[in-house]
C-alpha cells in the first residue's frame, strides 16, 4: 500500500514551485548552472557553483520564494531544528534522511509518499537533478513542517 498521495490533498506552494523546477541539473566540468548558484545564494553557500551538495539550498530557495523562512544552512540536518516536528509525514513536508547515522551528512527533500520500504522525495541534487527519487524508509531522521509548536 502506498501512503501519502490522494487527489484531495492541497499542494503546498513550495512544492508547486519545486515541481516547476523539475529537470534543473548540474552542468558538466568547467561549467556551472546559474540556477543552482541562485539556490545556493539562499544558504551559507553564496557564490558556490553547482559542484557541491545543494539539496538544502534548493529547499531554502523554494521556501523563501513562497514566503516561508528556511534554515539558511546548506547542511541537510539543519532542517531537524527548523519548523516543528511531525510524527506522520504530510504531503509536501520536509524529510531529513541520513547516509550514515554516525555522520554529519544527510539529505533533505519534500515528501510525496511512501510504501513499506521506500520514501519518495522531490528535491534538488537527487542524482544531480531536481527530481523525484526514492530512499530507504529506514534512513528517515525526521519530518518537519513550517511554524512552531
Amino acid at each position: 500500500m502506498i501512503v501519502g498521495m490522494t487527489s484531495e490533498i492541497d499542494e503546498p506552494a513550495w512544492l508547486s514551485l519545486a515541481f516547476a523546477e523539475r529537470g534543473v541539473r548540474r552542468f558538466g566540468p568547467g561549467e556551472s548552472n546559474p540556477r543552482i548558484v541562485e539556490y545556493n545564494a539562499h544558504t551559507n553557500l553564496v557564490g558556490y557553483d553547482d559542484k557541491i551538495s545543494w539539496c538544502s539550498s534548493f529547499l531554502n530557495w523554494c521556501l523563501a520564494n513562497t514566503g516561508q523562512r528556511g534554515t539558511g544552512s546548506a547542511l541537510a540536518r539543519s532542517w531537524l531544528e527548523w519548523g516543528r516536528a511531525i510524527e506522520v509525514p504530510v504531503y509536501g513536508c520536509v524529510v531529513v534522511s541520513r547516509d550514515d547515522p554516525a555522520s554529519w551528512k544527510g539529505h533533505v527533500g519534500f515528501y510525496l509518499r511512501h510504501d513499506a520500504e521506500s520514501i519518495y522525495l522531490f528535491g534538488g541534487n537527487q542524482l544531480g537533478d531536481v527530481r523525484e527519487l526514492d530512499y530507504p524508509l529506514a534512513s528517515v531522521l525526521g519530518y518537519r513542517w513550517p511554524g512552531s509548536i
